[in-house]
């Protein structure tokens, strides 16, 4: 390991490599910032420049500084105006936008930067380990134990509702994995639920669901609201106040931090699971496993909320890397298109590219601890011109909010349906955050919810049943923490209700 980690450090340091590096995490985070694009849609339009390259360490080092890139950069549009740039940063406006209203969009973005830095850097430590030991690993899982993991998900779902919001937001999950199923299903390769219309034969697409539950209500409530973009929770949110981070936010960030740099690159590393995933679940476990009055503040603002999703979908993107380059096998839809491309450049993504093509597998590695360095120094000293985005006045943010919206939908799918679709369901979402319902769960039970049924049907299809639930025992274990994550809040809550009751008695 040691001899590749030399001939990584010598070809990821080339001028050209560099230069790669530098060109791939600036396109990577403007692409990022803008709802609706993604790195999928570069990456597959950067395709052809790499290959022109003819230097397939250079052209893997520019697409992948792209790809982590984008994740870094995604949060910007997410704290500043409710409209996540990529699917990995949904869980990042649930906390990021409730600061940037307070008046606090500068710190917002900078623990954003810290986070994903600090799980970027880990993430590729780790991959640097454990690359060869985890690919063996990736490989015991199969369609079963991936439909326990959604599951697992799913069941996390009471961290994203309030005080009493639990059965609305197990009716909002539900209302999530109905709408999955439009579209042709997994085990029929028929049309389902979709009246007839060509548009819907593919389902309803995540970007144009997730700007309508976030970006689309913001514009309306701004509307609605015209002290809203002038008047946040507790500040004004249009005053760029202090960059720094306390202290007491620096402590309570570091085991968060170090949880879900850990627990995200390990959800990475399994094919099909990807940022996404890693972000809602490290949001789930952290209000889960934090103290009550920490919990209440979850939702509103909290440090802890905002480091966990962005530490966890950074250490993912790194992690994804596992499967890609030791087994060839795609973990998302953006390492699909990075397998293609290494196809194109004649590079044999599996076991044997670490002991034939050295120099690529440790460049690429080598190359993410020099990009995440590069984001951070990049973005830091952006932070208050960034920021003063919530100074633009409301005449002219709100065009620019249904601008990134409808731009952002129309791009994901290429289809003009989509923008209908897009002010239905932006609608209809407005009128649940009048009725106080979360909407974070419907969007959870849509993106779990078409994997649940792919794995699901491939499982049932193998197994002949659902005997697969107790011939392995991974799926049985992973089923047991489902349960565990559905009784654990119940279980606090009733002791919390009996420590009450009991400091009543004692008055």
């Amino acid at each position: 390991m040691l001899e590749g980690i030399l001939i990584g450090l010598q070809t990821a340091f080339s001028i050209q490599n560099l230069l790669m590096v530098i060109g791939g995490c600036l396109i990577g985070t403007f692409i990022g910032m803008l709802p609706g694009l993604g790195p999928m849609s570069i990456i597959a339009i950067m395709i052809p420049v790499a290959i022109s390259i003819g230097d397939p360490s250079a052209a893997l080092i520019l697409l992948a500084g792209v790809y982590y890139g984008a994740i870094f950069g995604g949060s910007t549009s997410s704290i500043l105006l409710n409209a996540p740039g990529v699917a990995g940063t949904v869980a990042t406006s649930f906390d990021g936008y409730p600061m940037a209203r307070q008046g606090k969009a500068g710190k917002a973005l900078t623990i954003a930067a810290i986070a994903s830095f600090a799980g970027g850097t880990i993430g590729a430590i780790l991959l640097m380990i454990f690359a060869p030991a985890l690919s063996s690993v990736a490989l015991l899982f199969h369609s079963a134990e991936y439909f326990a993991l959604m599951v697992v998900g799913l069941s996390a779902i009471a961290a994203f509702a309030g005080t009493g919001q639990v059965a609305k937001a197990l009716m909002m999950t539900i209302l999530g994995l109905i709408m999955a199923t439009v579209g042709e299903g997994a085990l029929f390769n028929m049309p389902r639920f979709t009246m007839g219309l060509m548009d819907l034969q593919s389902g309803f697409g995540f970007i144009t669901l997730a700007m309508a539950m976030f970006a689309l209500p913001e514009a309306l409530f701004l509307v609605m609201n015209p002290l809203r973009s002038k008047q946040g929770d507790g500040g004004d949110s249009s005053e760029i106040k202090d960059l720094r981070i306390t202290k007491e936010e620096a402590k309570s960030m570091a085991p968060v931090v170090g949880r879900q740099s850990i627990q995200g690159f390990f959800i990475g590393v399994l094919p099909g699971a990807g940022a996404t995933i890693a972000s809602f679940l490290g949001y789930a476990v952290e209000r889960n496993i934090a103290p009550k009055e920490e919990q209440e503040q979850f939702g509103k603002g909290s440090v802890k909320g905002l480091a966990a999703p962005e530490t966890a979908n950074n250490a993912a993107c790194t992690g994804s890397f596992v499967p890609l380059l030791t087994l060839g096998i795609p973990g998302s839809g953006t390492t699909a298109i990075l397998l293609g491309a290494l196809i194109a450049l004649n590079v044999a993504p599996g076991p044997r590219l670490m002991l034939d093509t050295p120099e690529i597998f440790w460049a690429v590695i080598i190359s993410m601890f020099i990009g995440n360095l590069i984001l951070l120094i990049l973005n830091l000293p952006l932070i208050p011109y960034i920021a003063k985005i919530l100074a633009i006045p409301r005449n002219y943010l709100i065009p620019f909010i249904l601008f990134f919206t409808l731009m952002g939908a129309y791009i994901g799918q290429n289809n003009a349906t989509e923008l209908l679709l897009l002010v239905g369901f932006g609608i209809c979402a407005t009128i649940l955050r009048f009725a106080d319902y979360p909407l974070a769960p419907l969007l959870i039970g849509f993106i779990l919810g078409g994997m649940l049924e792919d794995n699901f049907s491939r499982a049932m299809q193998l197994y002949d049943g659902i005997s697969f639930i107790w011939e392995r025992p991974m799926t049985l274990g992973l089923l047991a923490i489902a349960v565990l994550l559905i009784l654990l809040p119940s279980y606090r809550a009733r002791r919390a209700r009996a420590r009450a009751a009991g400091v009543a008695d004692g008055d």
